[in-house]
């Protein structure tokens, strides 16, 4: 099985995610998606395929979210969508996508339902 994962190695819930794709014996593909951000169209067909909004992907707890006013009021997706492409930072981690769907893994054990 293939398996891609939009990473960040200084997140521990995406190192553990990490873990059980290799564990599970997974061909990975492994994008810091902080240095390497999916564009606005990319993102937008992973949360379709995840079954998710924006802003359910949108990481609201940090804190740059708070500054650019995302958290509260009303933000379209595609604002939202453009505020994560130019600030990776704040892209909800990890998202892992296989044949079976896409999953934001938190908590990492969610990535079992696609493997």
């Amino acid at each position: 099985m293939k398996a891609t994962i939009y990473h960040n190695p200084r997140c521990g819930t995406s190192r553990k995610t990490l873990e059980i794709l290799k564990q599970s014996g997974a061909d990975i593909t492994i994008i810091d998606y902080l240095e390497r951000p999916p564009s606005t169209d990319e993102l937008r067909r992973l949360y379709a395929r995840a079954g998710i909004s924006p802003r359910e992907g949108l990481r609201a707890k940090e804190s740059l979210a708070q500054d650019l006013d995302l958290v509260s009021g009303a933000v379209s997706d595609d604002a939202l969508l453009d505020a994560m492409v130019g600030n990776p930072i704040l892209i909800e981690r990890p998202l892992v996508e296989t044949d079976k769907g896409v999953r934001l893994c938190r908590p990492q054990d969610k990535v079992r339902e696609i493997l």
